[in-house]
């Protein structure tokens, strides 16, 4: 749970003096800041699945729209991520950006409970100076030794018909452990574009990199392999992408399966495969269906019907020639296509819920080994 010291009363603050992250903030914005959190977590509460201790993890990734880049980010905002991250175990997180501030905001937050770790920016236009971190709950997990970049090698890229050498933003594996699993994330951000060209490329960056895993898993600790992040995927475009993941032995989780995953919910661009085994597999439901899902939490703060009260925010920053104080329309339209996905992100979180604890089917197996 994050710290909430920020939203304390006045009388708190005679009292002791709390450690504050945003000293300035008004008290109608503590007052409102409040009041999103309480919906907030009812809905996450009410959509991602409880921690059960030692059994289950919760495995995120979300692309934040230009971590610590943009300007415009209200300090509610830090709170309504912080809320959000906290409701999972471990995230892959992408477009964090060349400064680490907001991912810094975020962990002071969350608390000394948390850690992250991340790589260097990809430089060049083609990297727009990104990288990617993982955060995660040291009470929940903890680092396995093994973290690098995915870099490309001539005996994997000899081949490419489009001389491909490495892919545009590297792709960042890190090892955990949770309970008995061993396991590495890799974190993707792959090309964009829905046109013939942008597919192709994306398509030969997806063939290389399962090229370059199915080297390295050779000599990796683990087999256990989570691929996750923004991969700008298009159902009507990417269907060999798809086809080359399940050939090269990557499943995704059902729960993920025809979901968007984009704020204006048009596609899934944000994807999570995983390599499966009888002892490393994804929670189901009631129904047999892999536990995994998108949490859009425009649904509880930042809501449609919340635009006039950030009104006075809007203005401040709108460079546009619009009327947004006399148009409730532009204000709508501004508001919803533009400002609130500079507060949160224009990607939703999403999430699955990998099983930690096989004890019982594994000592059930050699119960019978033993019999037979």
């Amino acid at each position: 749970m994050p710290n909430y010291h920020d939203l304390r009363t006045a009388a708190d603050y005679a009292e002791r003096d709390y450690a504050r992250v945003f000293p300035q903030m008004t008290d109608a914005e503590r007052v409102r800041c409040i009041t999103g959190l309480m919906r907030l977590k009812i809905g996450l509460a009410s959509q991602i699945p409880a921690r059960r201790t030692e059994t289950n993890l919760l495995v995120a990734s979300w692309n934040i729209k230009e971590f610590g880049h943009t300007t415009q980010r209200l300090p509610e905002a830090y709170f309504y991520i912080a809320e959000t991250l906290a409701a999972f175990d471990l995230i892959a997180v992408q477009e964090v950006k060349s400064t680490l501030k907001d991912l810094e905001i975020v962990m002071r937050l969350l608390g000394e409970d948390w850690k992250y770790i991340v790589n260097d920016i990809t430089d060049g236009t083609d990297g727009n100076a990104e990288r990617s971190a993982y955060i995660y709950n040291t009470r929940r997990v903890r680092l396995s030794g093994l973290a690098g970049e995915i870099a490309l090698w001539d005996a994997i890229t000899h081949d490419s018909p489009l001389g491909l050498k490495q892919l545009k933003r590297s792709p960042y594996m890190t090892g955990f452990i949770a309970g008995w699993k061993k396991f590495a994330l890799v974190s993707l951000h792959l090309h964009p574009g829905d046109d013939d060209e942008d597919v192709l490329l994306r398509g030969e960056e997806v063939r290389l990199l399962l090229k370059a895993l199915k080297a390295k898993r050779k000599g990796l600790w683990s087999d256990n392999l989570i691929l996750c992040g923004d991969m700008n995927l298009y159902d009507s475009k990417d269907q060999g992408v798809m086809a080359a993941m399940a050939q090269a032995g990557y499943r995704e989780c059902e729960g993920l399966i025809g979901k968007d995953t984009n704020a204006t919910l048009t596609e899934a661009y944000d994807r999570m495969f995983f390599t499966q085994n009888d002892y490393f597999h994804i929670e189901e439901d009631e129904t047999g269906t892999e536990q995994g899902g998108v949490f859009n939490p425009f649904g509880f703060v930042y809501r449609d019907a919340d635009a006039d009260k950030y009104l006075a925010e809007m203005v401040a920053v709108y460079g546009g020639d619009k009327d947004l104080a006399g148009n409730a329309a532009d204000r709508q339209a501004y508001y919803v296509n533009y400002w609130r996905k500079n507060q949160i992100s224009d990607h939703f979180p999403i999430w699955a819920e990998l099983v930690t604890d096989d004890s019982g089917a594994f000592l059930a197996e050699k119960l019978v080994e033993h019999q037979t």
